[in-house]
């Protein structure tokens, strides 16, 4: 089952995502990124609970991040399951975003 919530942890806007994000599934996932961005707070996603993602799952991420960069916001993608970090790997993003493996990790 596809899941996205969010919560306020550690000083951090942490944008938990579960399941496959696809392109039916992506929007959900840019409106809670932004939407996280939105309260001027350091953003974790939480990639942990995540099969699967495609190129407009990683698009919705990497739209996120832009987003912070441009307002010098802290982003980060924390606890990245095997599947969704082969995937950034593959595209080189992993050289781009901040990844930690947990969100103690992205807070210190």
């Amino acid at each position: 089952m596809n899941d996205c919530s969010t919560e306020d942890n550690q000083g951090v806007r942490l944008v938990r995502v579960r399941g496959e994000v696809d392109l039916s599934w992506s929007q959900r996932l840019r409106k809670s990124v932004l939407e996280a961005l939105a309260s001027n707070k350091p953003v974790a996603v939480d990639l942990s609970a995540v099969t699967y993602i495609d190129s407009s799952g990683i698009a919705a991420l990497v739209e996120g991040f832009q987003n912070a960069r441009g307002k010098s916001q802290r982003f980060s993608l924390v606890a990245v399951s095997k599947p969704v970090h082969a995937v950034l790997e593959l595209a080189r993003l992993d050289r781009v975003f901040p990844i930690f493996a947990s969100l103690e990790d992205a807070v210190k």
